[in-house]
């Protein structure tokens, strides 16, 4: 099965500030975002003890920690949610209630139905900026002792979802409600501390594909 978001439109530090309240006078101009590109990412504040955001730019495509050198030779820049919890690359930065808000104006997927890949792009409904739900590492190069930010995207099955149960090549040999098609995980504006500051338990029970009626969604 491929991947899931490999590509996404990230909004510029005003309309992050505007949305979640974070990064104000960064000069982060907004980017099309491809793995290992550098992005933003929203994660819970680290010097402050009550509940706070900051703004963080790491590698998209995270790092774990037992990585010997940052250039991976296996992909991590989506993190399927059914496996965070036991998969070596991210269960150190679930366990550890590293979780992150990916700031994106859309994101693209692939549909094939016409026999060929065409590019599908998914905005929100509302016109506001999605909130994608991720995890976060800070890799030390144990050499140098230089620190390396990265984040992964999660996803989540949809097989039952009306519209991204269209997206991705099926597998012929697998019946349509087993083909484990992927989506990505968006999180509310009114969950957001909950999602970065809740205990895992918590957290989990807001993992699921975005709503059908919350989506606007063409070809690109």
């Amino acid at each position: 099965m491929d991947r899931v978001c490999t590509r996404y439109i990230s909004p510029d530090a005003a309309a992050i500030e505007r949305q979640w309240h974070v990064g104000r006078g960064d000069a982060w101009r907004g980017d099309e975002l491809f793995p290992r590109s550098r992005g933003p990412f929203i994660r819970a504040a680290r010097e402050v003890s009550e509940p706070a955001r900051e703004l963080v730019f790491g590698q998209w495509g995270l790092v774990p920690w037992f990585a010997k050198s940052p250039r991976l030779t296996y992909a991590t820049v989506n993190a399927r949610f059914e496996e965070v919890a036991n998969k070596p690359s991210f269960k150190d930065a679930w366990r550890h209630g590293k979780r992150c808000l990916i700031p994106a104006w859309s994101f693209d997927e692939p549909n094939w139905e016409s026999g060929r890949n065409v590019w599908w792009r998914f905005r929100r409904a509302d016109g506001t900026p999605w909130g994608l739900a991720g995890l976060w590492n800070t890799w030390v190069d144990r050499a140098s002792g230089e620190l390396l930010e990265s984040y992964t995207m999660l996803t989540i099955n949809a097989d039952d979802h009306p519209l991204m149960r269209r997206m991705h090549k099926p597998d012929p040999r697998l019946p349509a409600q087993q083909q484990d098609k992927r989506s990505v995980v968006a999180i509310e504006p009114e969950d957001v501390d909950r999602w970065l500051h809740a205990p895992a338990a918590d957290a989990a029970t807001l993992v699921s594909p975005p709503p059908i009626e919350s989506i606007a969604a063409a070809p690109a």
